[in-house]
């Protein structure tokens, strides 16, 4: 046994992050070892793709869950023997960085302007936030380009420092930022491949649009929320002048873009299928259509079709024809600012219905245009009723405050298997190679694969991203020819079309007829992020490492972004390898209030975990963290987070018990020879083989709770039986018990090590050098020397209940635990007796009882006591 280290008078939890996290920096304990990498190869290696945080304001508690999570994988395979490849990154670019930027400080982007380089914000935070761009200062692209990295550089040091406080074992030489050059360097490789291989593609299309971000938004970020609506009653005129068809809308305001009347082939409308009639007021020419998407049941069996007023209207526009063969028209009402169009649409040919328009509608918010074309439709007649509000589901982008519309633009696309099936069988097949923890997650997957309606959506009209690394070749008109994408030499990546010229072309040639023309949009922040295998492990820049580290073993992630993060990196390394990216999925679940409502800064519950940290340390945050198994969402209540102080008990009482076991020495040449400690270690056996298989399967909390069980038997019951025994070095059993301690304080630092990680180092330290963390993971010792056969757990078990029913005894005595006792008879069925025989001196001397019989029963409990007499009473 190795010789003891100081060990502090009074053991405490205060200070250990700050003491064991700079040691561990200073000592590169957890830095992933290349040459030892190379010599074992990629069987040596456990590699995690971490999840890069959103650099976008401050880190919140299910951070701190979901990461310790991860954590604790990861120090688990590394004592385990494995190199482990922990990275860090942070997620840069994205929407909510812009829009952070723009209420920090005071700011937003307009491109026409020229660089400032010598601008100064409004303001930087504090009280004077503005969320309306009206009150905001327009600057140029690249002055809020800098602003944006700024903020994020920021953000990423606070985002540090917390994860070094929680304890996480990364190796922070390996970090990497979404924005960085040679992350947009991959971003667009990754992307002009995708060109290449005829996977990425540009169409102008229906598109789903956030007003206020003023870009598009994929199918992946869009959530519903309920919205208050009316159905509004309108009588179509045919045009024939027979009568009218009614239907009800809860968009009227979209009556300019009415193209068609739906209803369903077999519905109460059927025999008007290919009549024509008219809008009302505006006089359009449409006709009545069958589809199977029209609902017969819902309003009056007809609807009108919008060019857009959902994704039902695009349905049946991109599907309906004439009856002349002919596509139906797109007749766009609302701009990109969410705001009608100065001109009605070509549609509208009455003069007086398109003056109208101008005056009434035109550059008009939905709210308000709508109020007016109501009262108007009132006023001739056309409308019939106006219904009761009610509620329903609107799309809406998950970071937006107001409801998408859909406008016609331009946009870049990846397939992902929404319309062609060999791609969406080898994406349902790569998820089924995918080991998932828990299981039922792989559901989820599988049913966004199957339930993809379009492509995935990438361009972004946006400024702070990963440039789309393209530009136009112009006509002799300065159109843009979008049969000619001009491309860049893969070498001269990563570049930025707005400011970089195309081969074959100068500077003088941009913006003029046959020239070129850059591409303004980004990619979205998915595109990047569905590479983070890529960004952190050296894919196309550090051949050496990509082959070590991929796939990857583990993918960390909330079950939210199964259908964003998870299937976009599924989707490009299918594309790119033709292979998953790693080989397990770990879902985490949410965190919730006590209330069970899921925390977000939407409903103002979320929780910071720096105030958590400071109070109660991070050894008892990691512990409430890791009680929860994958895929289970936890509460959490700050004003009374009783898992956390159970788990700074814990962490306490780790460096207690440690020091009172450290307190017995162990003699050379010591060997366990008492039935007891024997059974003791074999007990420990079986708590090493059972947490050990949970922490194989992902399971944490299931480690936890054995090993914690098991801690707190040896504490409250093996301590206190051998304890006498231990200090006698007299007796002849003392080095058995004092052997048997230091063996199992060992294990069990070791067993705790990834959960309770800054107690178990410093408890470690006081007996052996070199880390807890890069000790070898506890085997179970098996047969002890001398016996062909493991110690009897039955021993320990049974005196730990003795033991409880010689206290219990005790205090209905109404007498101390120090009290003397005359005599004790304990009575056990038979095949406890054996066992309590074989613990008798130790249950003697913790009871301090002169005389101990048995006696036969068919249950165990001390049937009677004696208390020795007090002197001088």
């Amino acid at each position: 046994m190795s010789s003891l280290n100081a060990i502090p008078d009074k053991p405490a939890l205060e200070g250990l992050e700050a003491k064991w996290g700079e040691r561990w920096s200073t000592d590169g304990t957890f830095l992933f070892d290349r040459i030892r990498a190379a010599q074992s190869g990629r069987d040596g290696v456990f590699s995690i793709d971490t999840p890069p945080p959103t650099a976008s304001g401050s880190l919140h508690i299910g951070h701190v869950f979901s990461y310790t999570h991860t954590d604790i994988k990861a120090r688990f395979e590394r004592m385990r023997g494995k190199n482990v490849f922990y990275p860090m990154g942070w997620d840069d670019n994205g929407l909510p960085t812009e829009r952070r930027v723009q209420n920090y400080y005071g700011v937003r982007c307009d491109p026409s302007l020229p660089y400032d380089p010598d601008f100064t914000p409004p303001f930087e935070g504090g009280d004077n936030k503005s969320s309306r761009a009206a009150d905001q200062l327009p600057i140029s692209r690249r002055n809020f380009i800098e602003l944006c990295e700024k903020l994020t550089e920021e953000d990423e040091k606070h985002f540090e420092a917390l994860f070094r406080q929680l304890g996480l074992s990364v190796d922070w030489t390996q970090t990497y930022r979404t924005i960085s050059n040679e992350s947009i360097r991959q971003s667009q490789l990754a992307f002009l491949r995708n060109l290449e291989r005829g996977e990425a593609y540009q169409s102008l299309a229906p598109t789903l649009w956030d007003v206020d971000f003023r870009s598009a938004i994929a199918q992946a970020e869009l959530e519903d929320r309920d919205q208050q609506a009316s159905y509004h009653t309108i009588d179509f005129p045919f045009a024939d002048g027979s009568g009218h068809i009614t239907i009800e809308t809860t968009r009227p305001e979209l009556l300019p873009a009415c193209v068609a009347i739906v209803t369903h082939p077999e519905g109460p409308h059927k025999h008007l299928i290919g009549t024509k009639v008219r809008t009302p007021f505006f006089d359009a020419d449409i006709e009545i259509h069958g589809h199977h998407l029209a609902q017969p049941d819902k309003g009056t069996g007809a609807a009108m079709v919008c060019t857009f007023g959902d994704v039902t209207d695009i349905v049946w526009w991109r599907e309906l024809r004439t009856t002349d063969g002919r596509d139906l028209p797109n007749m766009t009402t609302i701009g990109l600012d969410g705001r009608f169009l100065p001109d009605a649409p070509a549609s509208v040919t009455d003069a007086d219905a398109a003056a109208w328009y101008g005056e009434n509608m035109a550059g008009k918010t939905v709210f308000s245009a709508r109020k007016a074309l109501v009262e108007k439709l009132q006023e001739t007649g056309a409308m019939t009723a106006v219904g009761k509000p009610f509620n329903h589901a609107v799309k809406f982008f998950e970071k937006g405050d107001r409801p998408l519309e859909i406008v016609s633009t331009r946009q870049w696309y990846i397939r992902n298997g929404a319309r062609d099936a060999e791609l969406r069988e080898q994406l349902l097949a790569n998820g089924a190679e995918l080991s998932w923890h828990p299981e039922f997650m792989r559901v989820r997957y599988e049913n966004w694969v199957g339930g993809l309606t379009g492509d995935w959506l990438v361009s972004r009209q946006r400024f702070f991203g990963v440039p789309i690394p393209l530009w136009y070749a112009l006509d002799e008109n300065g159109e843009r020819d979008y049969d000619r994408v001009l491309t860049p030499d893969l070498a001269s990546l990563p570049i930025d079309p707005t400011s970089d010229v195309p081969a074959g072309y100068t500077a003088e040639q941009r913006g003029v007829p046959g020239g070129f023309d850059a591409e303004a949009d980004i990619l979205d922040t998915w595109a990047t992020s569905s590479l983070t295998p890529q960004l952190a492990g050296g894919w196309e820049r550090d051949a050496e490492l990509w082959d070590l580290v991929s796939p990857m073993d583990l993918r960390p992630q909330g079950q939210d972004i199964i259908r964003t993060w998870l299937f976009s990196t599924m989707l490009r390394s299918t594309l790119e390898d033709g292979r998953t990216p790693w080989r397990n999925a770990a879902i985490s679940g949410f965190i919730v209030d006590p209330d069970r409502k899921k925390m977000s800064k939407s409903k103002g519950n979320v929780v910071t975990p720096a105030d958590i940290l400071d109070a109660h340390g991070s050894d008892a945050v990691r512990y409430w963290s890791a009680s929860s198994r994958l895929g289970a969402d936890a509460a959490f209540d700050p004003q009374n987070p009783t898992q956390v102080k159970i788990g700074r008990r814990l962490a306490i009482k780790i460096l207690n018990a440690a020091k009172f076991v450290l307190s017995f020495p162990v003699p050379e040449g010591a060997e366990i020879t008492h039935a007891l400690d024997a059974s003791m270690l074999a007990t420990l056996d079986e708590v090493i083989r059972d947490a050990t298989a949970a922490f194989e399967n992902y399971d944490q909390a299931r480690a936890l709770e054995i090993t914690e069980a098991f801690f707190w038997t040896f504490c409250d019951d093996y301590l206190e039986l051998v304890k006498e025994r231990a200090y006698d070095r007299t007796n002849v059993g003392q080095a058995s018990a004092a052997l048997a301690l230091r063996l199992a304080l060992s294990a069990l630092l070791r067993l705790l090590a990834p959960i309770v990680s800054f107690a178990t180092e410093e408890a470690w330290s006081w007996f052996e050098d070199g880390s807890v963390h890069t000790a070898a993971w506890p085997e179970p010792l098996g047969p002890l020397p001398g016996s062909a056969e493991a110690g009897d757990p039955v021993i320990l078990a049974t005196a730990s209940k003795a033991l409880i029913g010689i206290r219990r005894a005790k205090t209905e005595a109404k007498a101390s635990q120090k009290t003397p006792v005359s005599s004790a008879t304990i009575s056990a069925p038979v095949a406890d007796i054996a066992a309590l025989q074989a613990a008798a001196d130790d249950l003697r001397a913790v009871g301090r009882i002169a005389e101990l019989a048995f006696a036969e029963a068919d249950d165990l409990a001390v049937t009677a006591i004696e208390l020795a007499p007090i002197e001088g009473a």
